[in-house]
């Protein structure tokens, strides 16, 4: 017989970088309680990555930065700078830029022929429980797509509305490809909606 665990959920009372904090220590919690292996997170500047590697080892933890696309605010532009990303990757966080996994080609077909795909239909249902909680299922299709953690593990994944993290979950991630089998297992934190 299953055994029923009860679990701390932290309920910001707004979504911002504010919560940033108070989000990595929980996250970081339940990673130890876990024993899971990753952690990855949006940080399109770098400085949530940086707050990140106050708490995680990443001799310990594989911990993977996703950063938006590149041209995401401006046309051939890299939010976080070569600098920062080559300071993060040289403490050992692996740096993901790729395409947005509920936001790329579909988004480019909305932009040209106003209508909505299916990717942009997940991501507006999953906002429904926040900003930073689709994001962190949308960096693990990602980073799963791009090999840096595994299918068959859980791991935890960090999310934010704008900017900083507000939001954390432990899934078990899958490939974009097979996007209806990932799994969320636990909410650590999210905003009140």
């Amino acid at each position: 017989m299953e055994s029923t665990v009860v679990l701390k959920t932290i309920s910001f009372a707004s979504p911002g970088p504010q919560n940033t904090e108070a989000c990595l220590q929980a996250v970081k919690k339940r990673v130890d309680e876990l024993n899971l292996s990753s952690v990855v997170l949006a940080s399109c500047s770098g400085q949530t990555a940086f707050k990140a590697l106050d708490l995680f080892d990443p001799q310990s933890v594989n911990l993977v930065a996703v950063t938006h696309v590149t041209g995401f605010r401006n046309v051939d532009e890299q939010e976080m700078s070569g600098s920062v990303r080559e300071d993060l990757e040289s403490r050992g966080v692996r740096v993901l830029t790729s395409a947005h996994a509920f936001g790329g080609v579909g988004r480019g077909v909305r932009q040209k022929l106003n209508t909505f795909q299916i990717d942009e239909i997940i991501a507006f249902t999953l906002r429904m429980f926040g900003q930073g909680v689709k994001v962190g299922i949308e960096l693990s299709l990602m980073a799963a797509d791009a090999g840096l953690i595994r299918t068959d593990q859980e791991a935890a994944v960090i999310g934010g509305t704008g900017s900083g993290a507000d939001s954390a979950l432990v899934v078990t991630p899958a490939n974009s490809h097979r996007c209806l089998d990932l799994k969320v297992h636990e909410i650590i934190a999210k905003p009140r909606l």
